[in-house]
């Protein structure tokens, strides 16, 4: 197991830079910081889904990407470092093939919401994309391992999946966009 902090507060950030797992400091609003905190940010928001009332196989799912998360959030932290392998692009796959082979086949477009799990895992998906852009970022500045980014793009999809899912186990149905339905009010 890695270093445990004792306290919380180290005030070595006070001037604003961050420690990287390396050893070495940059900006707090590096890109590289950029790409770890939006990653931090989503496993929050998973966590957020995981706290709503969920069907088993969802759950199970959630709790491991919440662990490749943080696996992820060191990749990027180390400058160097890989975590992510092949094989946890492969498992998303799978489980997004699985889940949606139960699902009816999209011909619209969805309005994100349904109950507070469905909606919170479409805010997840959002903030996984924006993890995606950071990291795609970051890998014009530095070597970013390819699954990494694979990884963020396969999880986007397989949360989409599961805001469908939930959906249709807290409400049902989905909420399907009608093109200009406000425009003669």
């Amino acid at each position: 197991m890695g270093h445990r902090l004792s306290k919380i507060y180290t005030r070595t950030g006070d001037k604003g830079t961050t420690g990287l797992g390396d050893g070495s400091r940059v900006d707090k609003d590096d890109i590289r910081v950029e790409a770890f905190g939006t990653v931090d940010e989503l496993n929050s928001v998973v966590g957020m889904v995981l706290a709503c009332d969920l069907p088993a196989n969802v759950r199970d799912c959630l709790e491991a990407v919440q662990h490749d998360l943080f696996d992820l959030g060191g990749e990027f932290s180390t400058p160097g470092r890989t975590a992510l392998p092949q094989s946890y692009v492969d498992r998303l796959e799978r489980i997004l093939d699985d889940f949606n082979a139960e699902l009816p086949r999209l011909k619209e477009f969805i309005l994100p919401g349904g109950g507070p799990a469905a909606a919170t895992c479409h805010l997840a998906r959002t903030v996984c994309r924006r993890a995606e852009r950071r990291a795609i970022a970051l890998a014009r500045e530095a070597d970013v391992n390819p699954v990494a980014l694979a990884y963020l793009n396969r999880l986007s999809d397989l949360l989409f999946v599961i805001a469908r899912v939930l959906a249709r186990h807290e409400r049902g149905s989905e909420v399907l966009w009608e093109p200009g339905r406000n425009r003669d009010v």
